[in-house]
């Protein structure tokens, strides 16, 4: 059956008239966008219990605790804001009058767009509630990047955001796809990537962190999903920055499995040559959703299932495991370059170079689109580390030294292999090299 999506001030305002929903907003960074909603609704009396704000770091640290990472913006300040204000729930409201009440504590900690506009926006948000008096409440905590140019479209947005959580929390907790689908409505393409979920408590017991995540990106919410060697998802900055990252390409359902003994080489030869400190690496292995999605006019549960399988089975190998949709290089160093990473090396086939380099592959622009992409490639401090191939027909291996480039890019090419932006992987082992 087709979701109805009600307009924002509905569902607010449907919340506000549920006797039984009553709870706390607690917002930091972008005013109190949420509680507003609840507000200009109307009825807001029964379902508020308090609203606060607070934005001096001094009134802030004495109210939740000081922060030792020196970032207010981060999931551990939004975990101790909606731990604290949902025990002053529990605790003080007590007595008759609140025996029929599931609280909630709903809380943000988001930095919009400054007067500059030298920011990245992002912020975190969440919801800890109950779904029966006195039950055992149940978490729902997202990471979301605001798109949109301007600061006060960020706060409309960041208001939208949390009416349609609080909703979701009461209304589709009992389907988490459509729960996590509601997030976004009413609010315009673009405007918003959620990149995390994480979901906690009873109602949710059954819910796997891999799959939720993976359902961000399939819909469309987000590129990318990054996982820890334990399997579950983390914010990309929280991982990556400041980081070097070495990152190896695979595509899911790939006939051949990933060649470890080549991507260890790359690995060294990726330290060597950045001169990387072995305590700040981050060895990632990335699982490509691009040819499948496009095979597929539905996307199945069972086919989530699969690739959650999958990327649980790379982190089994001790790396970190990020699952994409881009399918090309330049699309990946964008996305990383959003996380500050000191340095990134990417480890590829060398037939992959062999297209990009070749203009039969491209239309009348090949040149412009060529410049464009090893402009958004390299331009973030990107190294290629480029694994050799066994040409079947011509029983011959090959590597940056005799592989075929258009005359087009000749000279863009060698100026790229000549400056260490591409390399070759060195002293490898000429059985672990594939036939393609």
């Amino acid at each position: 059956m087709r979701r109805e999506i009600l307009e924002n001030k509905r569902k607010a305002l449907k919340i506000n008239l549920d006797e039984s929903i009553y709870g706390t907003f607690a917002e930091i960074g972008a005013g109190q966008e949420v509680a507003r909603n609840f507000f200009t609704a109307g009825a807001a009396s029964g379902t508020i219990a308090k609203t606060m704000s607070a934005y001096d770091m001094v009134f802030s640290n004495s109210i939740y605790g000081a922060e030792e990472s020196g970032r207010y913006v981060s999931e551990s300040r939004l975990d101790k804001m909606i731990r604290h204000e949902f025990g002053l729930l529990s605790e003080r409201l007590c007595g008759p009058k609140y025996a029929g009440k599931t609280f909630f504590a709903f809380a943000d900690t988001v930095t919009t767009l400054n007067f500059n506009k030298t920011n990245d926006p992002h912020g975190w948000l969440g919801i800890r509630f109950q779904l029966s008096p006195g039950g055992e409440p149940n978490d729902i905590v997202f990471h979301v990047r605001l798109l949109d140019s301007d600061s006060n479209l960020q706060q409309n947005v960041l208001g939208i955001l949390g009416v349609n959580l609080v909703y979701a929390a009461y209304y589709y907790h009992d389907n988490v796809q459509s729960m996590i689908e509601s997030l976004v409505d009413n609010l315009a393409l673009g405007s918003v990537e959620i990149d995390l979920i994480s979901l906690s408590g009873p109602q949710f017991k059954n819910a796997n962190d891999r799959l939720v995540n993976l359902y961000l990106i399939a819909k469309g919410f987000s590129g990318a999903a990054i996982f820890d060697k334990n399997g579950q998802a983390r914010q990309s900055k929280d991982v990556l920055y400041k980081k070097d990252v070495m990152i190896l390409r695979t595509k899911f359902g790939q006939k051949s499995t990933p060649n470890f003994d080549l991507f260890n080489k790359a690995v060294e030869q990726f330290k060597k040559t950045q001169k990387v400190n072995d305590k700040n690496i981050i060895v990632m292995i990335e699982v490509l959703m691009t040819n499948f999605l496009e095979d597929k006019s539905e996307l199945k549960n069972k086919d989530l299932e699969n690739f959650a399988k999958r990327a649980e089975e790379l982190c089994a190998t001790g790396n970190f495991v990020i699952v994409s949709d881009f399918a090309r290089n330049h699309k990946l160093a964008q996305y990383l370059s959003r996380c500050s990473p000191k340095s990134v090396g990417i480890s590829t086939n060398i037939a992959n170079l062999k297209n990009i380099f070749n203009s039969s592959n491209y239309g009348d622009n090949y040149t412009d689109e060529l410049l464009a992409y090893i402009s958004d490639l390299f331009s973030k401090n990107v190294r290629l580390y480029a694994y050799p191939y066994l040409d079947k027909k011509n029983k011959q291996i090959i590597t940056t030294r005799n592989m075929p480039v258009s005359k087009e890019s000749k000279h863009l090419f060698e100026f790229l292999i000549q400056n260490g932006y591409i390399m070759d992987i060195d002293d490898y082992d000429e059985k672990d090299v594939k036939t393609i």
